[in-house]
């Protein structure tokens, strides 16, 4: 079986090794308030996100604007009009567990929900890094995590970036995207031999700049049974099962 690493912020420091991959990682600190107050001051807009944890659970989205600060999670929004208070009710969500503070990166949108992307990148018979796929991931209405067990819907990339760039620029991100996932990958197994595939979450900005939101050293494979193209599940399905994973 593959080694699993729970803990986003030693995946992150994985990455950050990498000097090709360290301009894509969002600033990424512990939660504690005076580095929210620092990370708010400097960005407006920033995601806290339990250390350890899948599917998007307990991640909060949180803003400090003109009229005060905000913070989302799932569905709920809360406005206070002083950080102190909104500290205090972050802290009752964390409920004493270690959460860390990332640099909020504003989405795009696909009929105005958020979408995020997924990279799978496996080690293919050869024992080389090779991405196996790419999906687009929509955000439920009126959610801030896209991911599929949050109610996020599963769309292929091309009908979400199809229409905001020519055909040249389009093939370019995806193989941007394509070579982010191979190197994410050597990166992780670089750091922690056992590492045999990833899943990298990336979110686009306005620029089509990737940012490298998260990865995943256990990712769900039957997301990309969704795709028209069965032959990208089977390939994804006969690497897995070649290193123990399925």
């Amino acid at each position: 079986m593959p080694q699993y690493i729970g803990s986003k912020l030693r995946k992150t420091e994985a990455i950050l090794r990498n000097k090709s991959l360290r301009q894509f990682v969002p600033k990424t600190v512990r939660l504690n308030r005076l580095q929210l107050l620092r990370m708010l001051q400097q960005f407006k807009m920033v995601y806290v996100k339990p250390v350890s944890g899948t599917g998007g659970n307990g991640v909060m989205r949180v803003e400090k604007t003109a009229a005060g600060y905000h913070f989302q999670i799932l569905t709920r929004k809360r406005s206070y009009k002083s950080l102190n208070a909104m500290y205090s009710a972050i802290q009752k969500e964390t409920r004493g567990r270690g959460y860390l503070i990332q640099k909020g990166i504003h989405l795009l949108k696909y009929r105005g929900r958020r979408f995020d992307l997924r990279i799978m990148a496996q080690l293919n018979l050869r024992k080389r890094w090779e991405t196996t796929g790419i999906i687009g991931r929509v955000a439920a209405p009126r959610k801030i995590v896209t991911n599929y067990h949050s109610g996020g819907t599963p769309t292929p990339v091309s009908r979400l970036l199809g229409s905001l760039s020519n055909k040249r620029k389009y093939n370019l991100t995806i193989q941007k995207l394509k070579n982010m996932g191979v190197t994410s990958g050597r990166a992780m197994k670089a750091r922690f031999p056992g590492v045999c595939e990833v899943g990298v979450d990336v979110g686009l900005d306005s620029t089509l700049k990737p940012w490298i939101l998260e990865v995943n050293t256990r990712p769900d494979p039957y997301i990309f049974r969704k795709l028209s193209d069965p032959s990208i599940f089977r390939k994804i399905r006969r690497y897995a099962k070649a290193y123990g994973r399925l």
